[in-house]
């Protein structure tokens, strides 16, 4: 099952897509059952938004041994959190947005896992009954303020910087996905989440134990090898095995008002 969200005058709707391109409304968000609506759409009439609306976006550091190997690092003993505030989210076709105090923001393409239904402190079996399903995710990062703060708040916190997308898989195995993220046609980054030091089911368990995840929270599992940067114009897209792809443009930040 694929699971989107669109806007019906103004206000945002969750619906299932078929094979055919026509999704079949839904009455309520999916998260306790999928309750169908009377109401028919079809795919190219409708504009996606983000297919969840997160409390709070999960970000795993350093969790692809390819990555790890490409830039010189061990691997760590227990998976690397950090967090992403919601207003970081955007939709397939939303524009990333370059900030002027940054003079390198990187991609980096991203199988992300979506919560389902409340999860504290969980036993390890029972972590794929808490998945709602998976979705593409592009954990866009100044590069330079990363390194400069050490820390992951500023780099990966702005506006747009959490493109996920295009919809919601629900019935997949997320352990053999191939990977890939390309960037005006060209492929940067391929590999598969065989790659993963810690997969999408010891994420949930592990991160239960330190936060209650929140249906709709989106963990992003960790980027492979090939990271790089994104200039104003760029078109990047984050293609999944089974899943398909998350495209966004990417522009500078128009503003009147003077920033620090």
């Amino acid at each position: 099952m694929r699971i989107v969200r669109f806007p019906v005058n103004n206000e945002a709707r969750y619906g299932v897509l078929d094979a055919q391109g026509e999704i079949r409304s839904l009455k309520a968000p999916p998260f306790e059952s999928v309750d169908y609506g009377e109401e028919r759409f079809r795919l190219h009439d409708v504009e996606l938004l983000a297919p969840c609306e997160p409390s709070k976006v999960i970000g795993i550091g350093l969790n692809y041994r390819d990555h790890a190997e490409e830039i010189g690092l061990e691997l760590p003993e227990e998976p690397m959190l950090f967090l992403m505030p919601d207003t970081a989210v955007i939709g397939p076709g939303q524009t990333i947005r370059l900030p002027e105090m940054s003079e390198r923001v990187d991609y980096e393409g991203e199988l992300a896992v979506v919560i389902g239904r409340p999860a504290s402190r969980i036993r390890k079996e029972e972590a794929a009954d808490y998945i709602l399903g998976y979705t593409c995710f592009n954990d866009v990062t100044a590069r330079d303020l990363q390194v400069k703060d050490i820390q992951f708040t500023r780099s990966k916190g702005f506006d747009t910087f959490a493109p996920i997308g295009p919809w919601v898989v629900t019935e997949l195995d997320p352990t053999a996905l191939d990977i890939e993220t390309y960037v005006n046609g060209t492929r940067k980054q391929r590999s598969n989440t065989r790659q993963l030091v810690f997969d999408p089911f010891f994420l949930v368990y592990f991160i239960s134990w330190v936060m209650t995840l929140h249906p709709g929270d989106v963990i992003a599992s960790g980027t492979p090898a090939g990271i790089g940067p994104l200039a104003s114009g760029d078109r990047v897209e984050i293609r999944i095995q089974g899943i398909g792809s998350l495209v966004n443009e990417v522009a500078p930040w128009k503003r009147d008002a003077s920033g620090p």
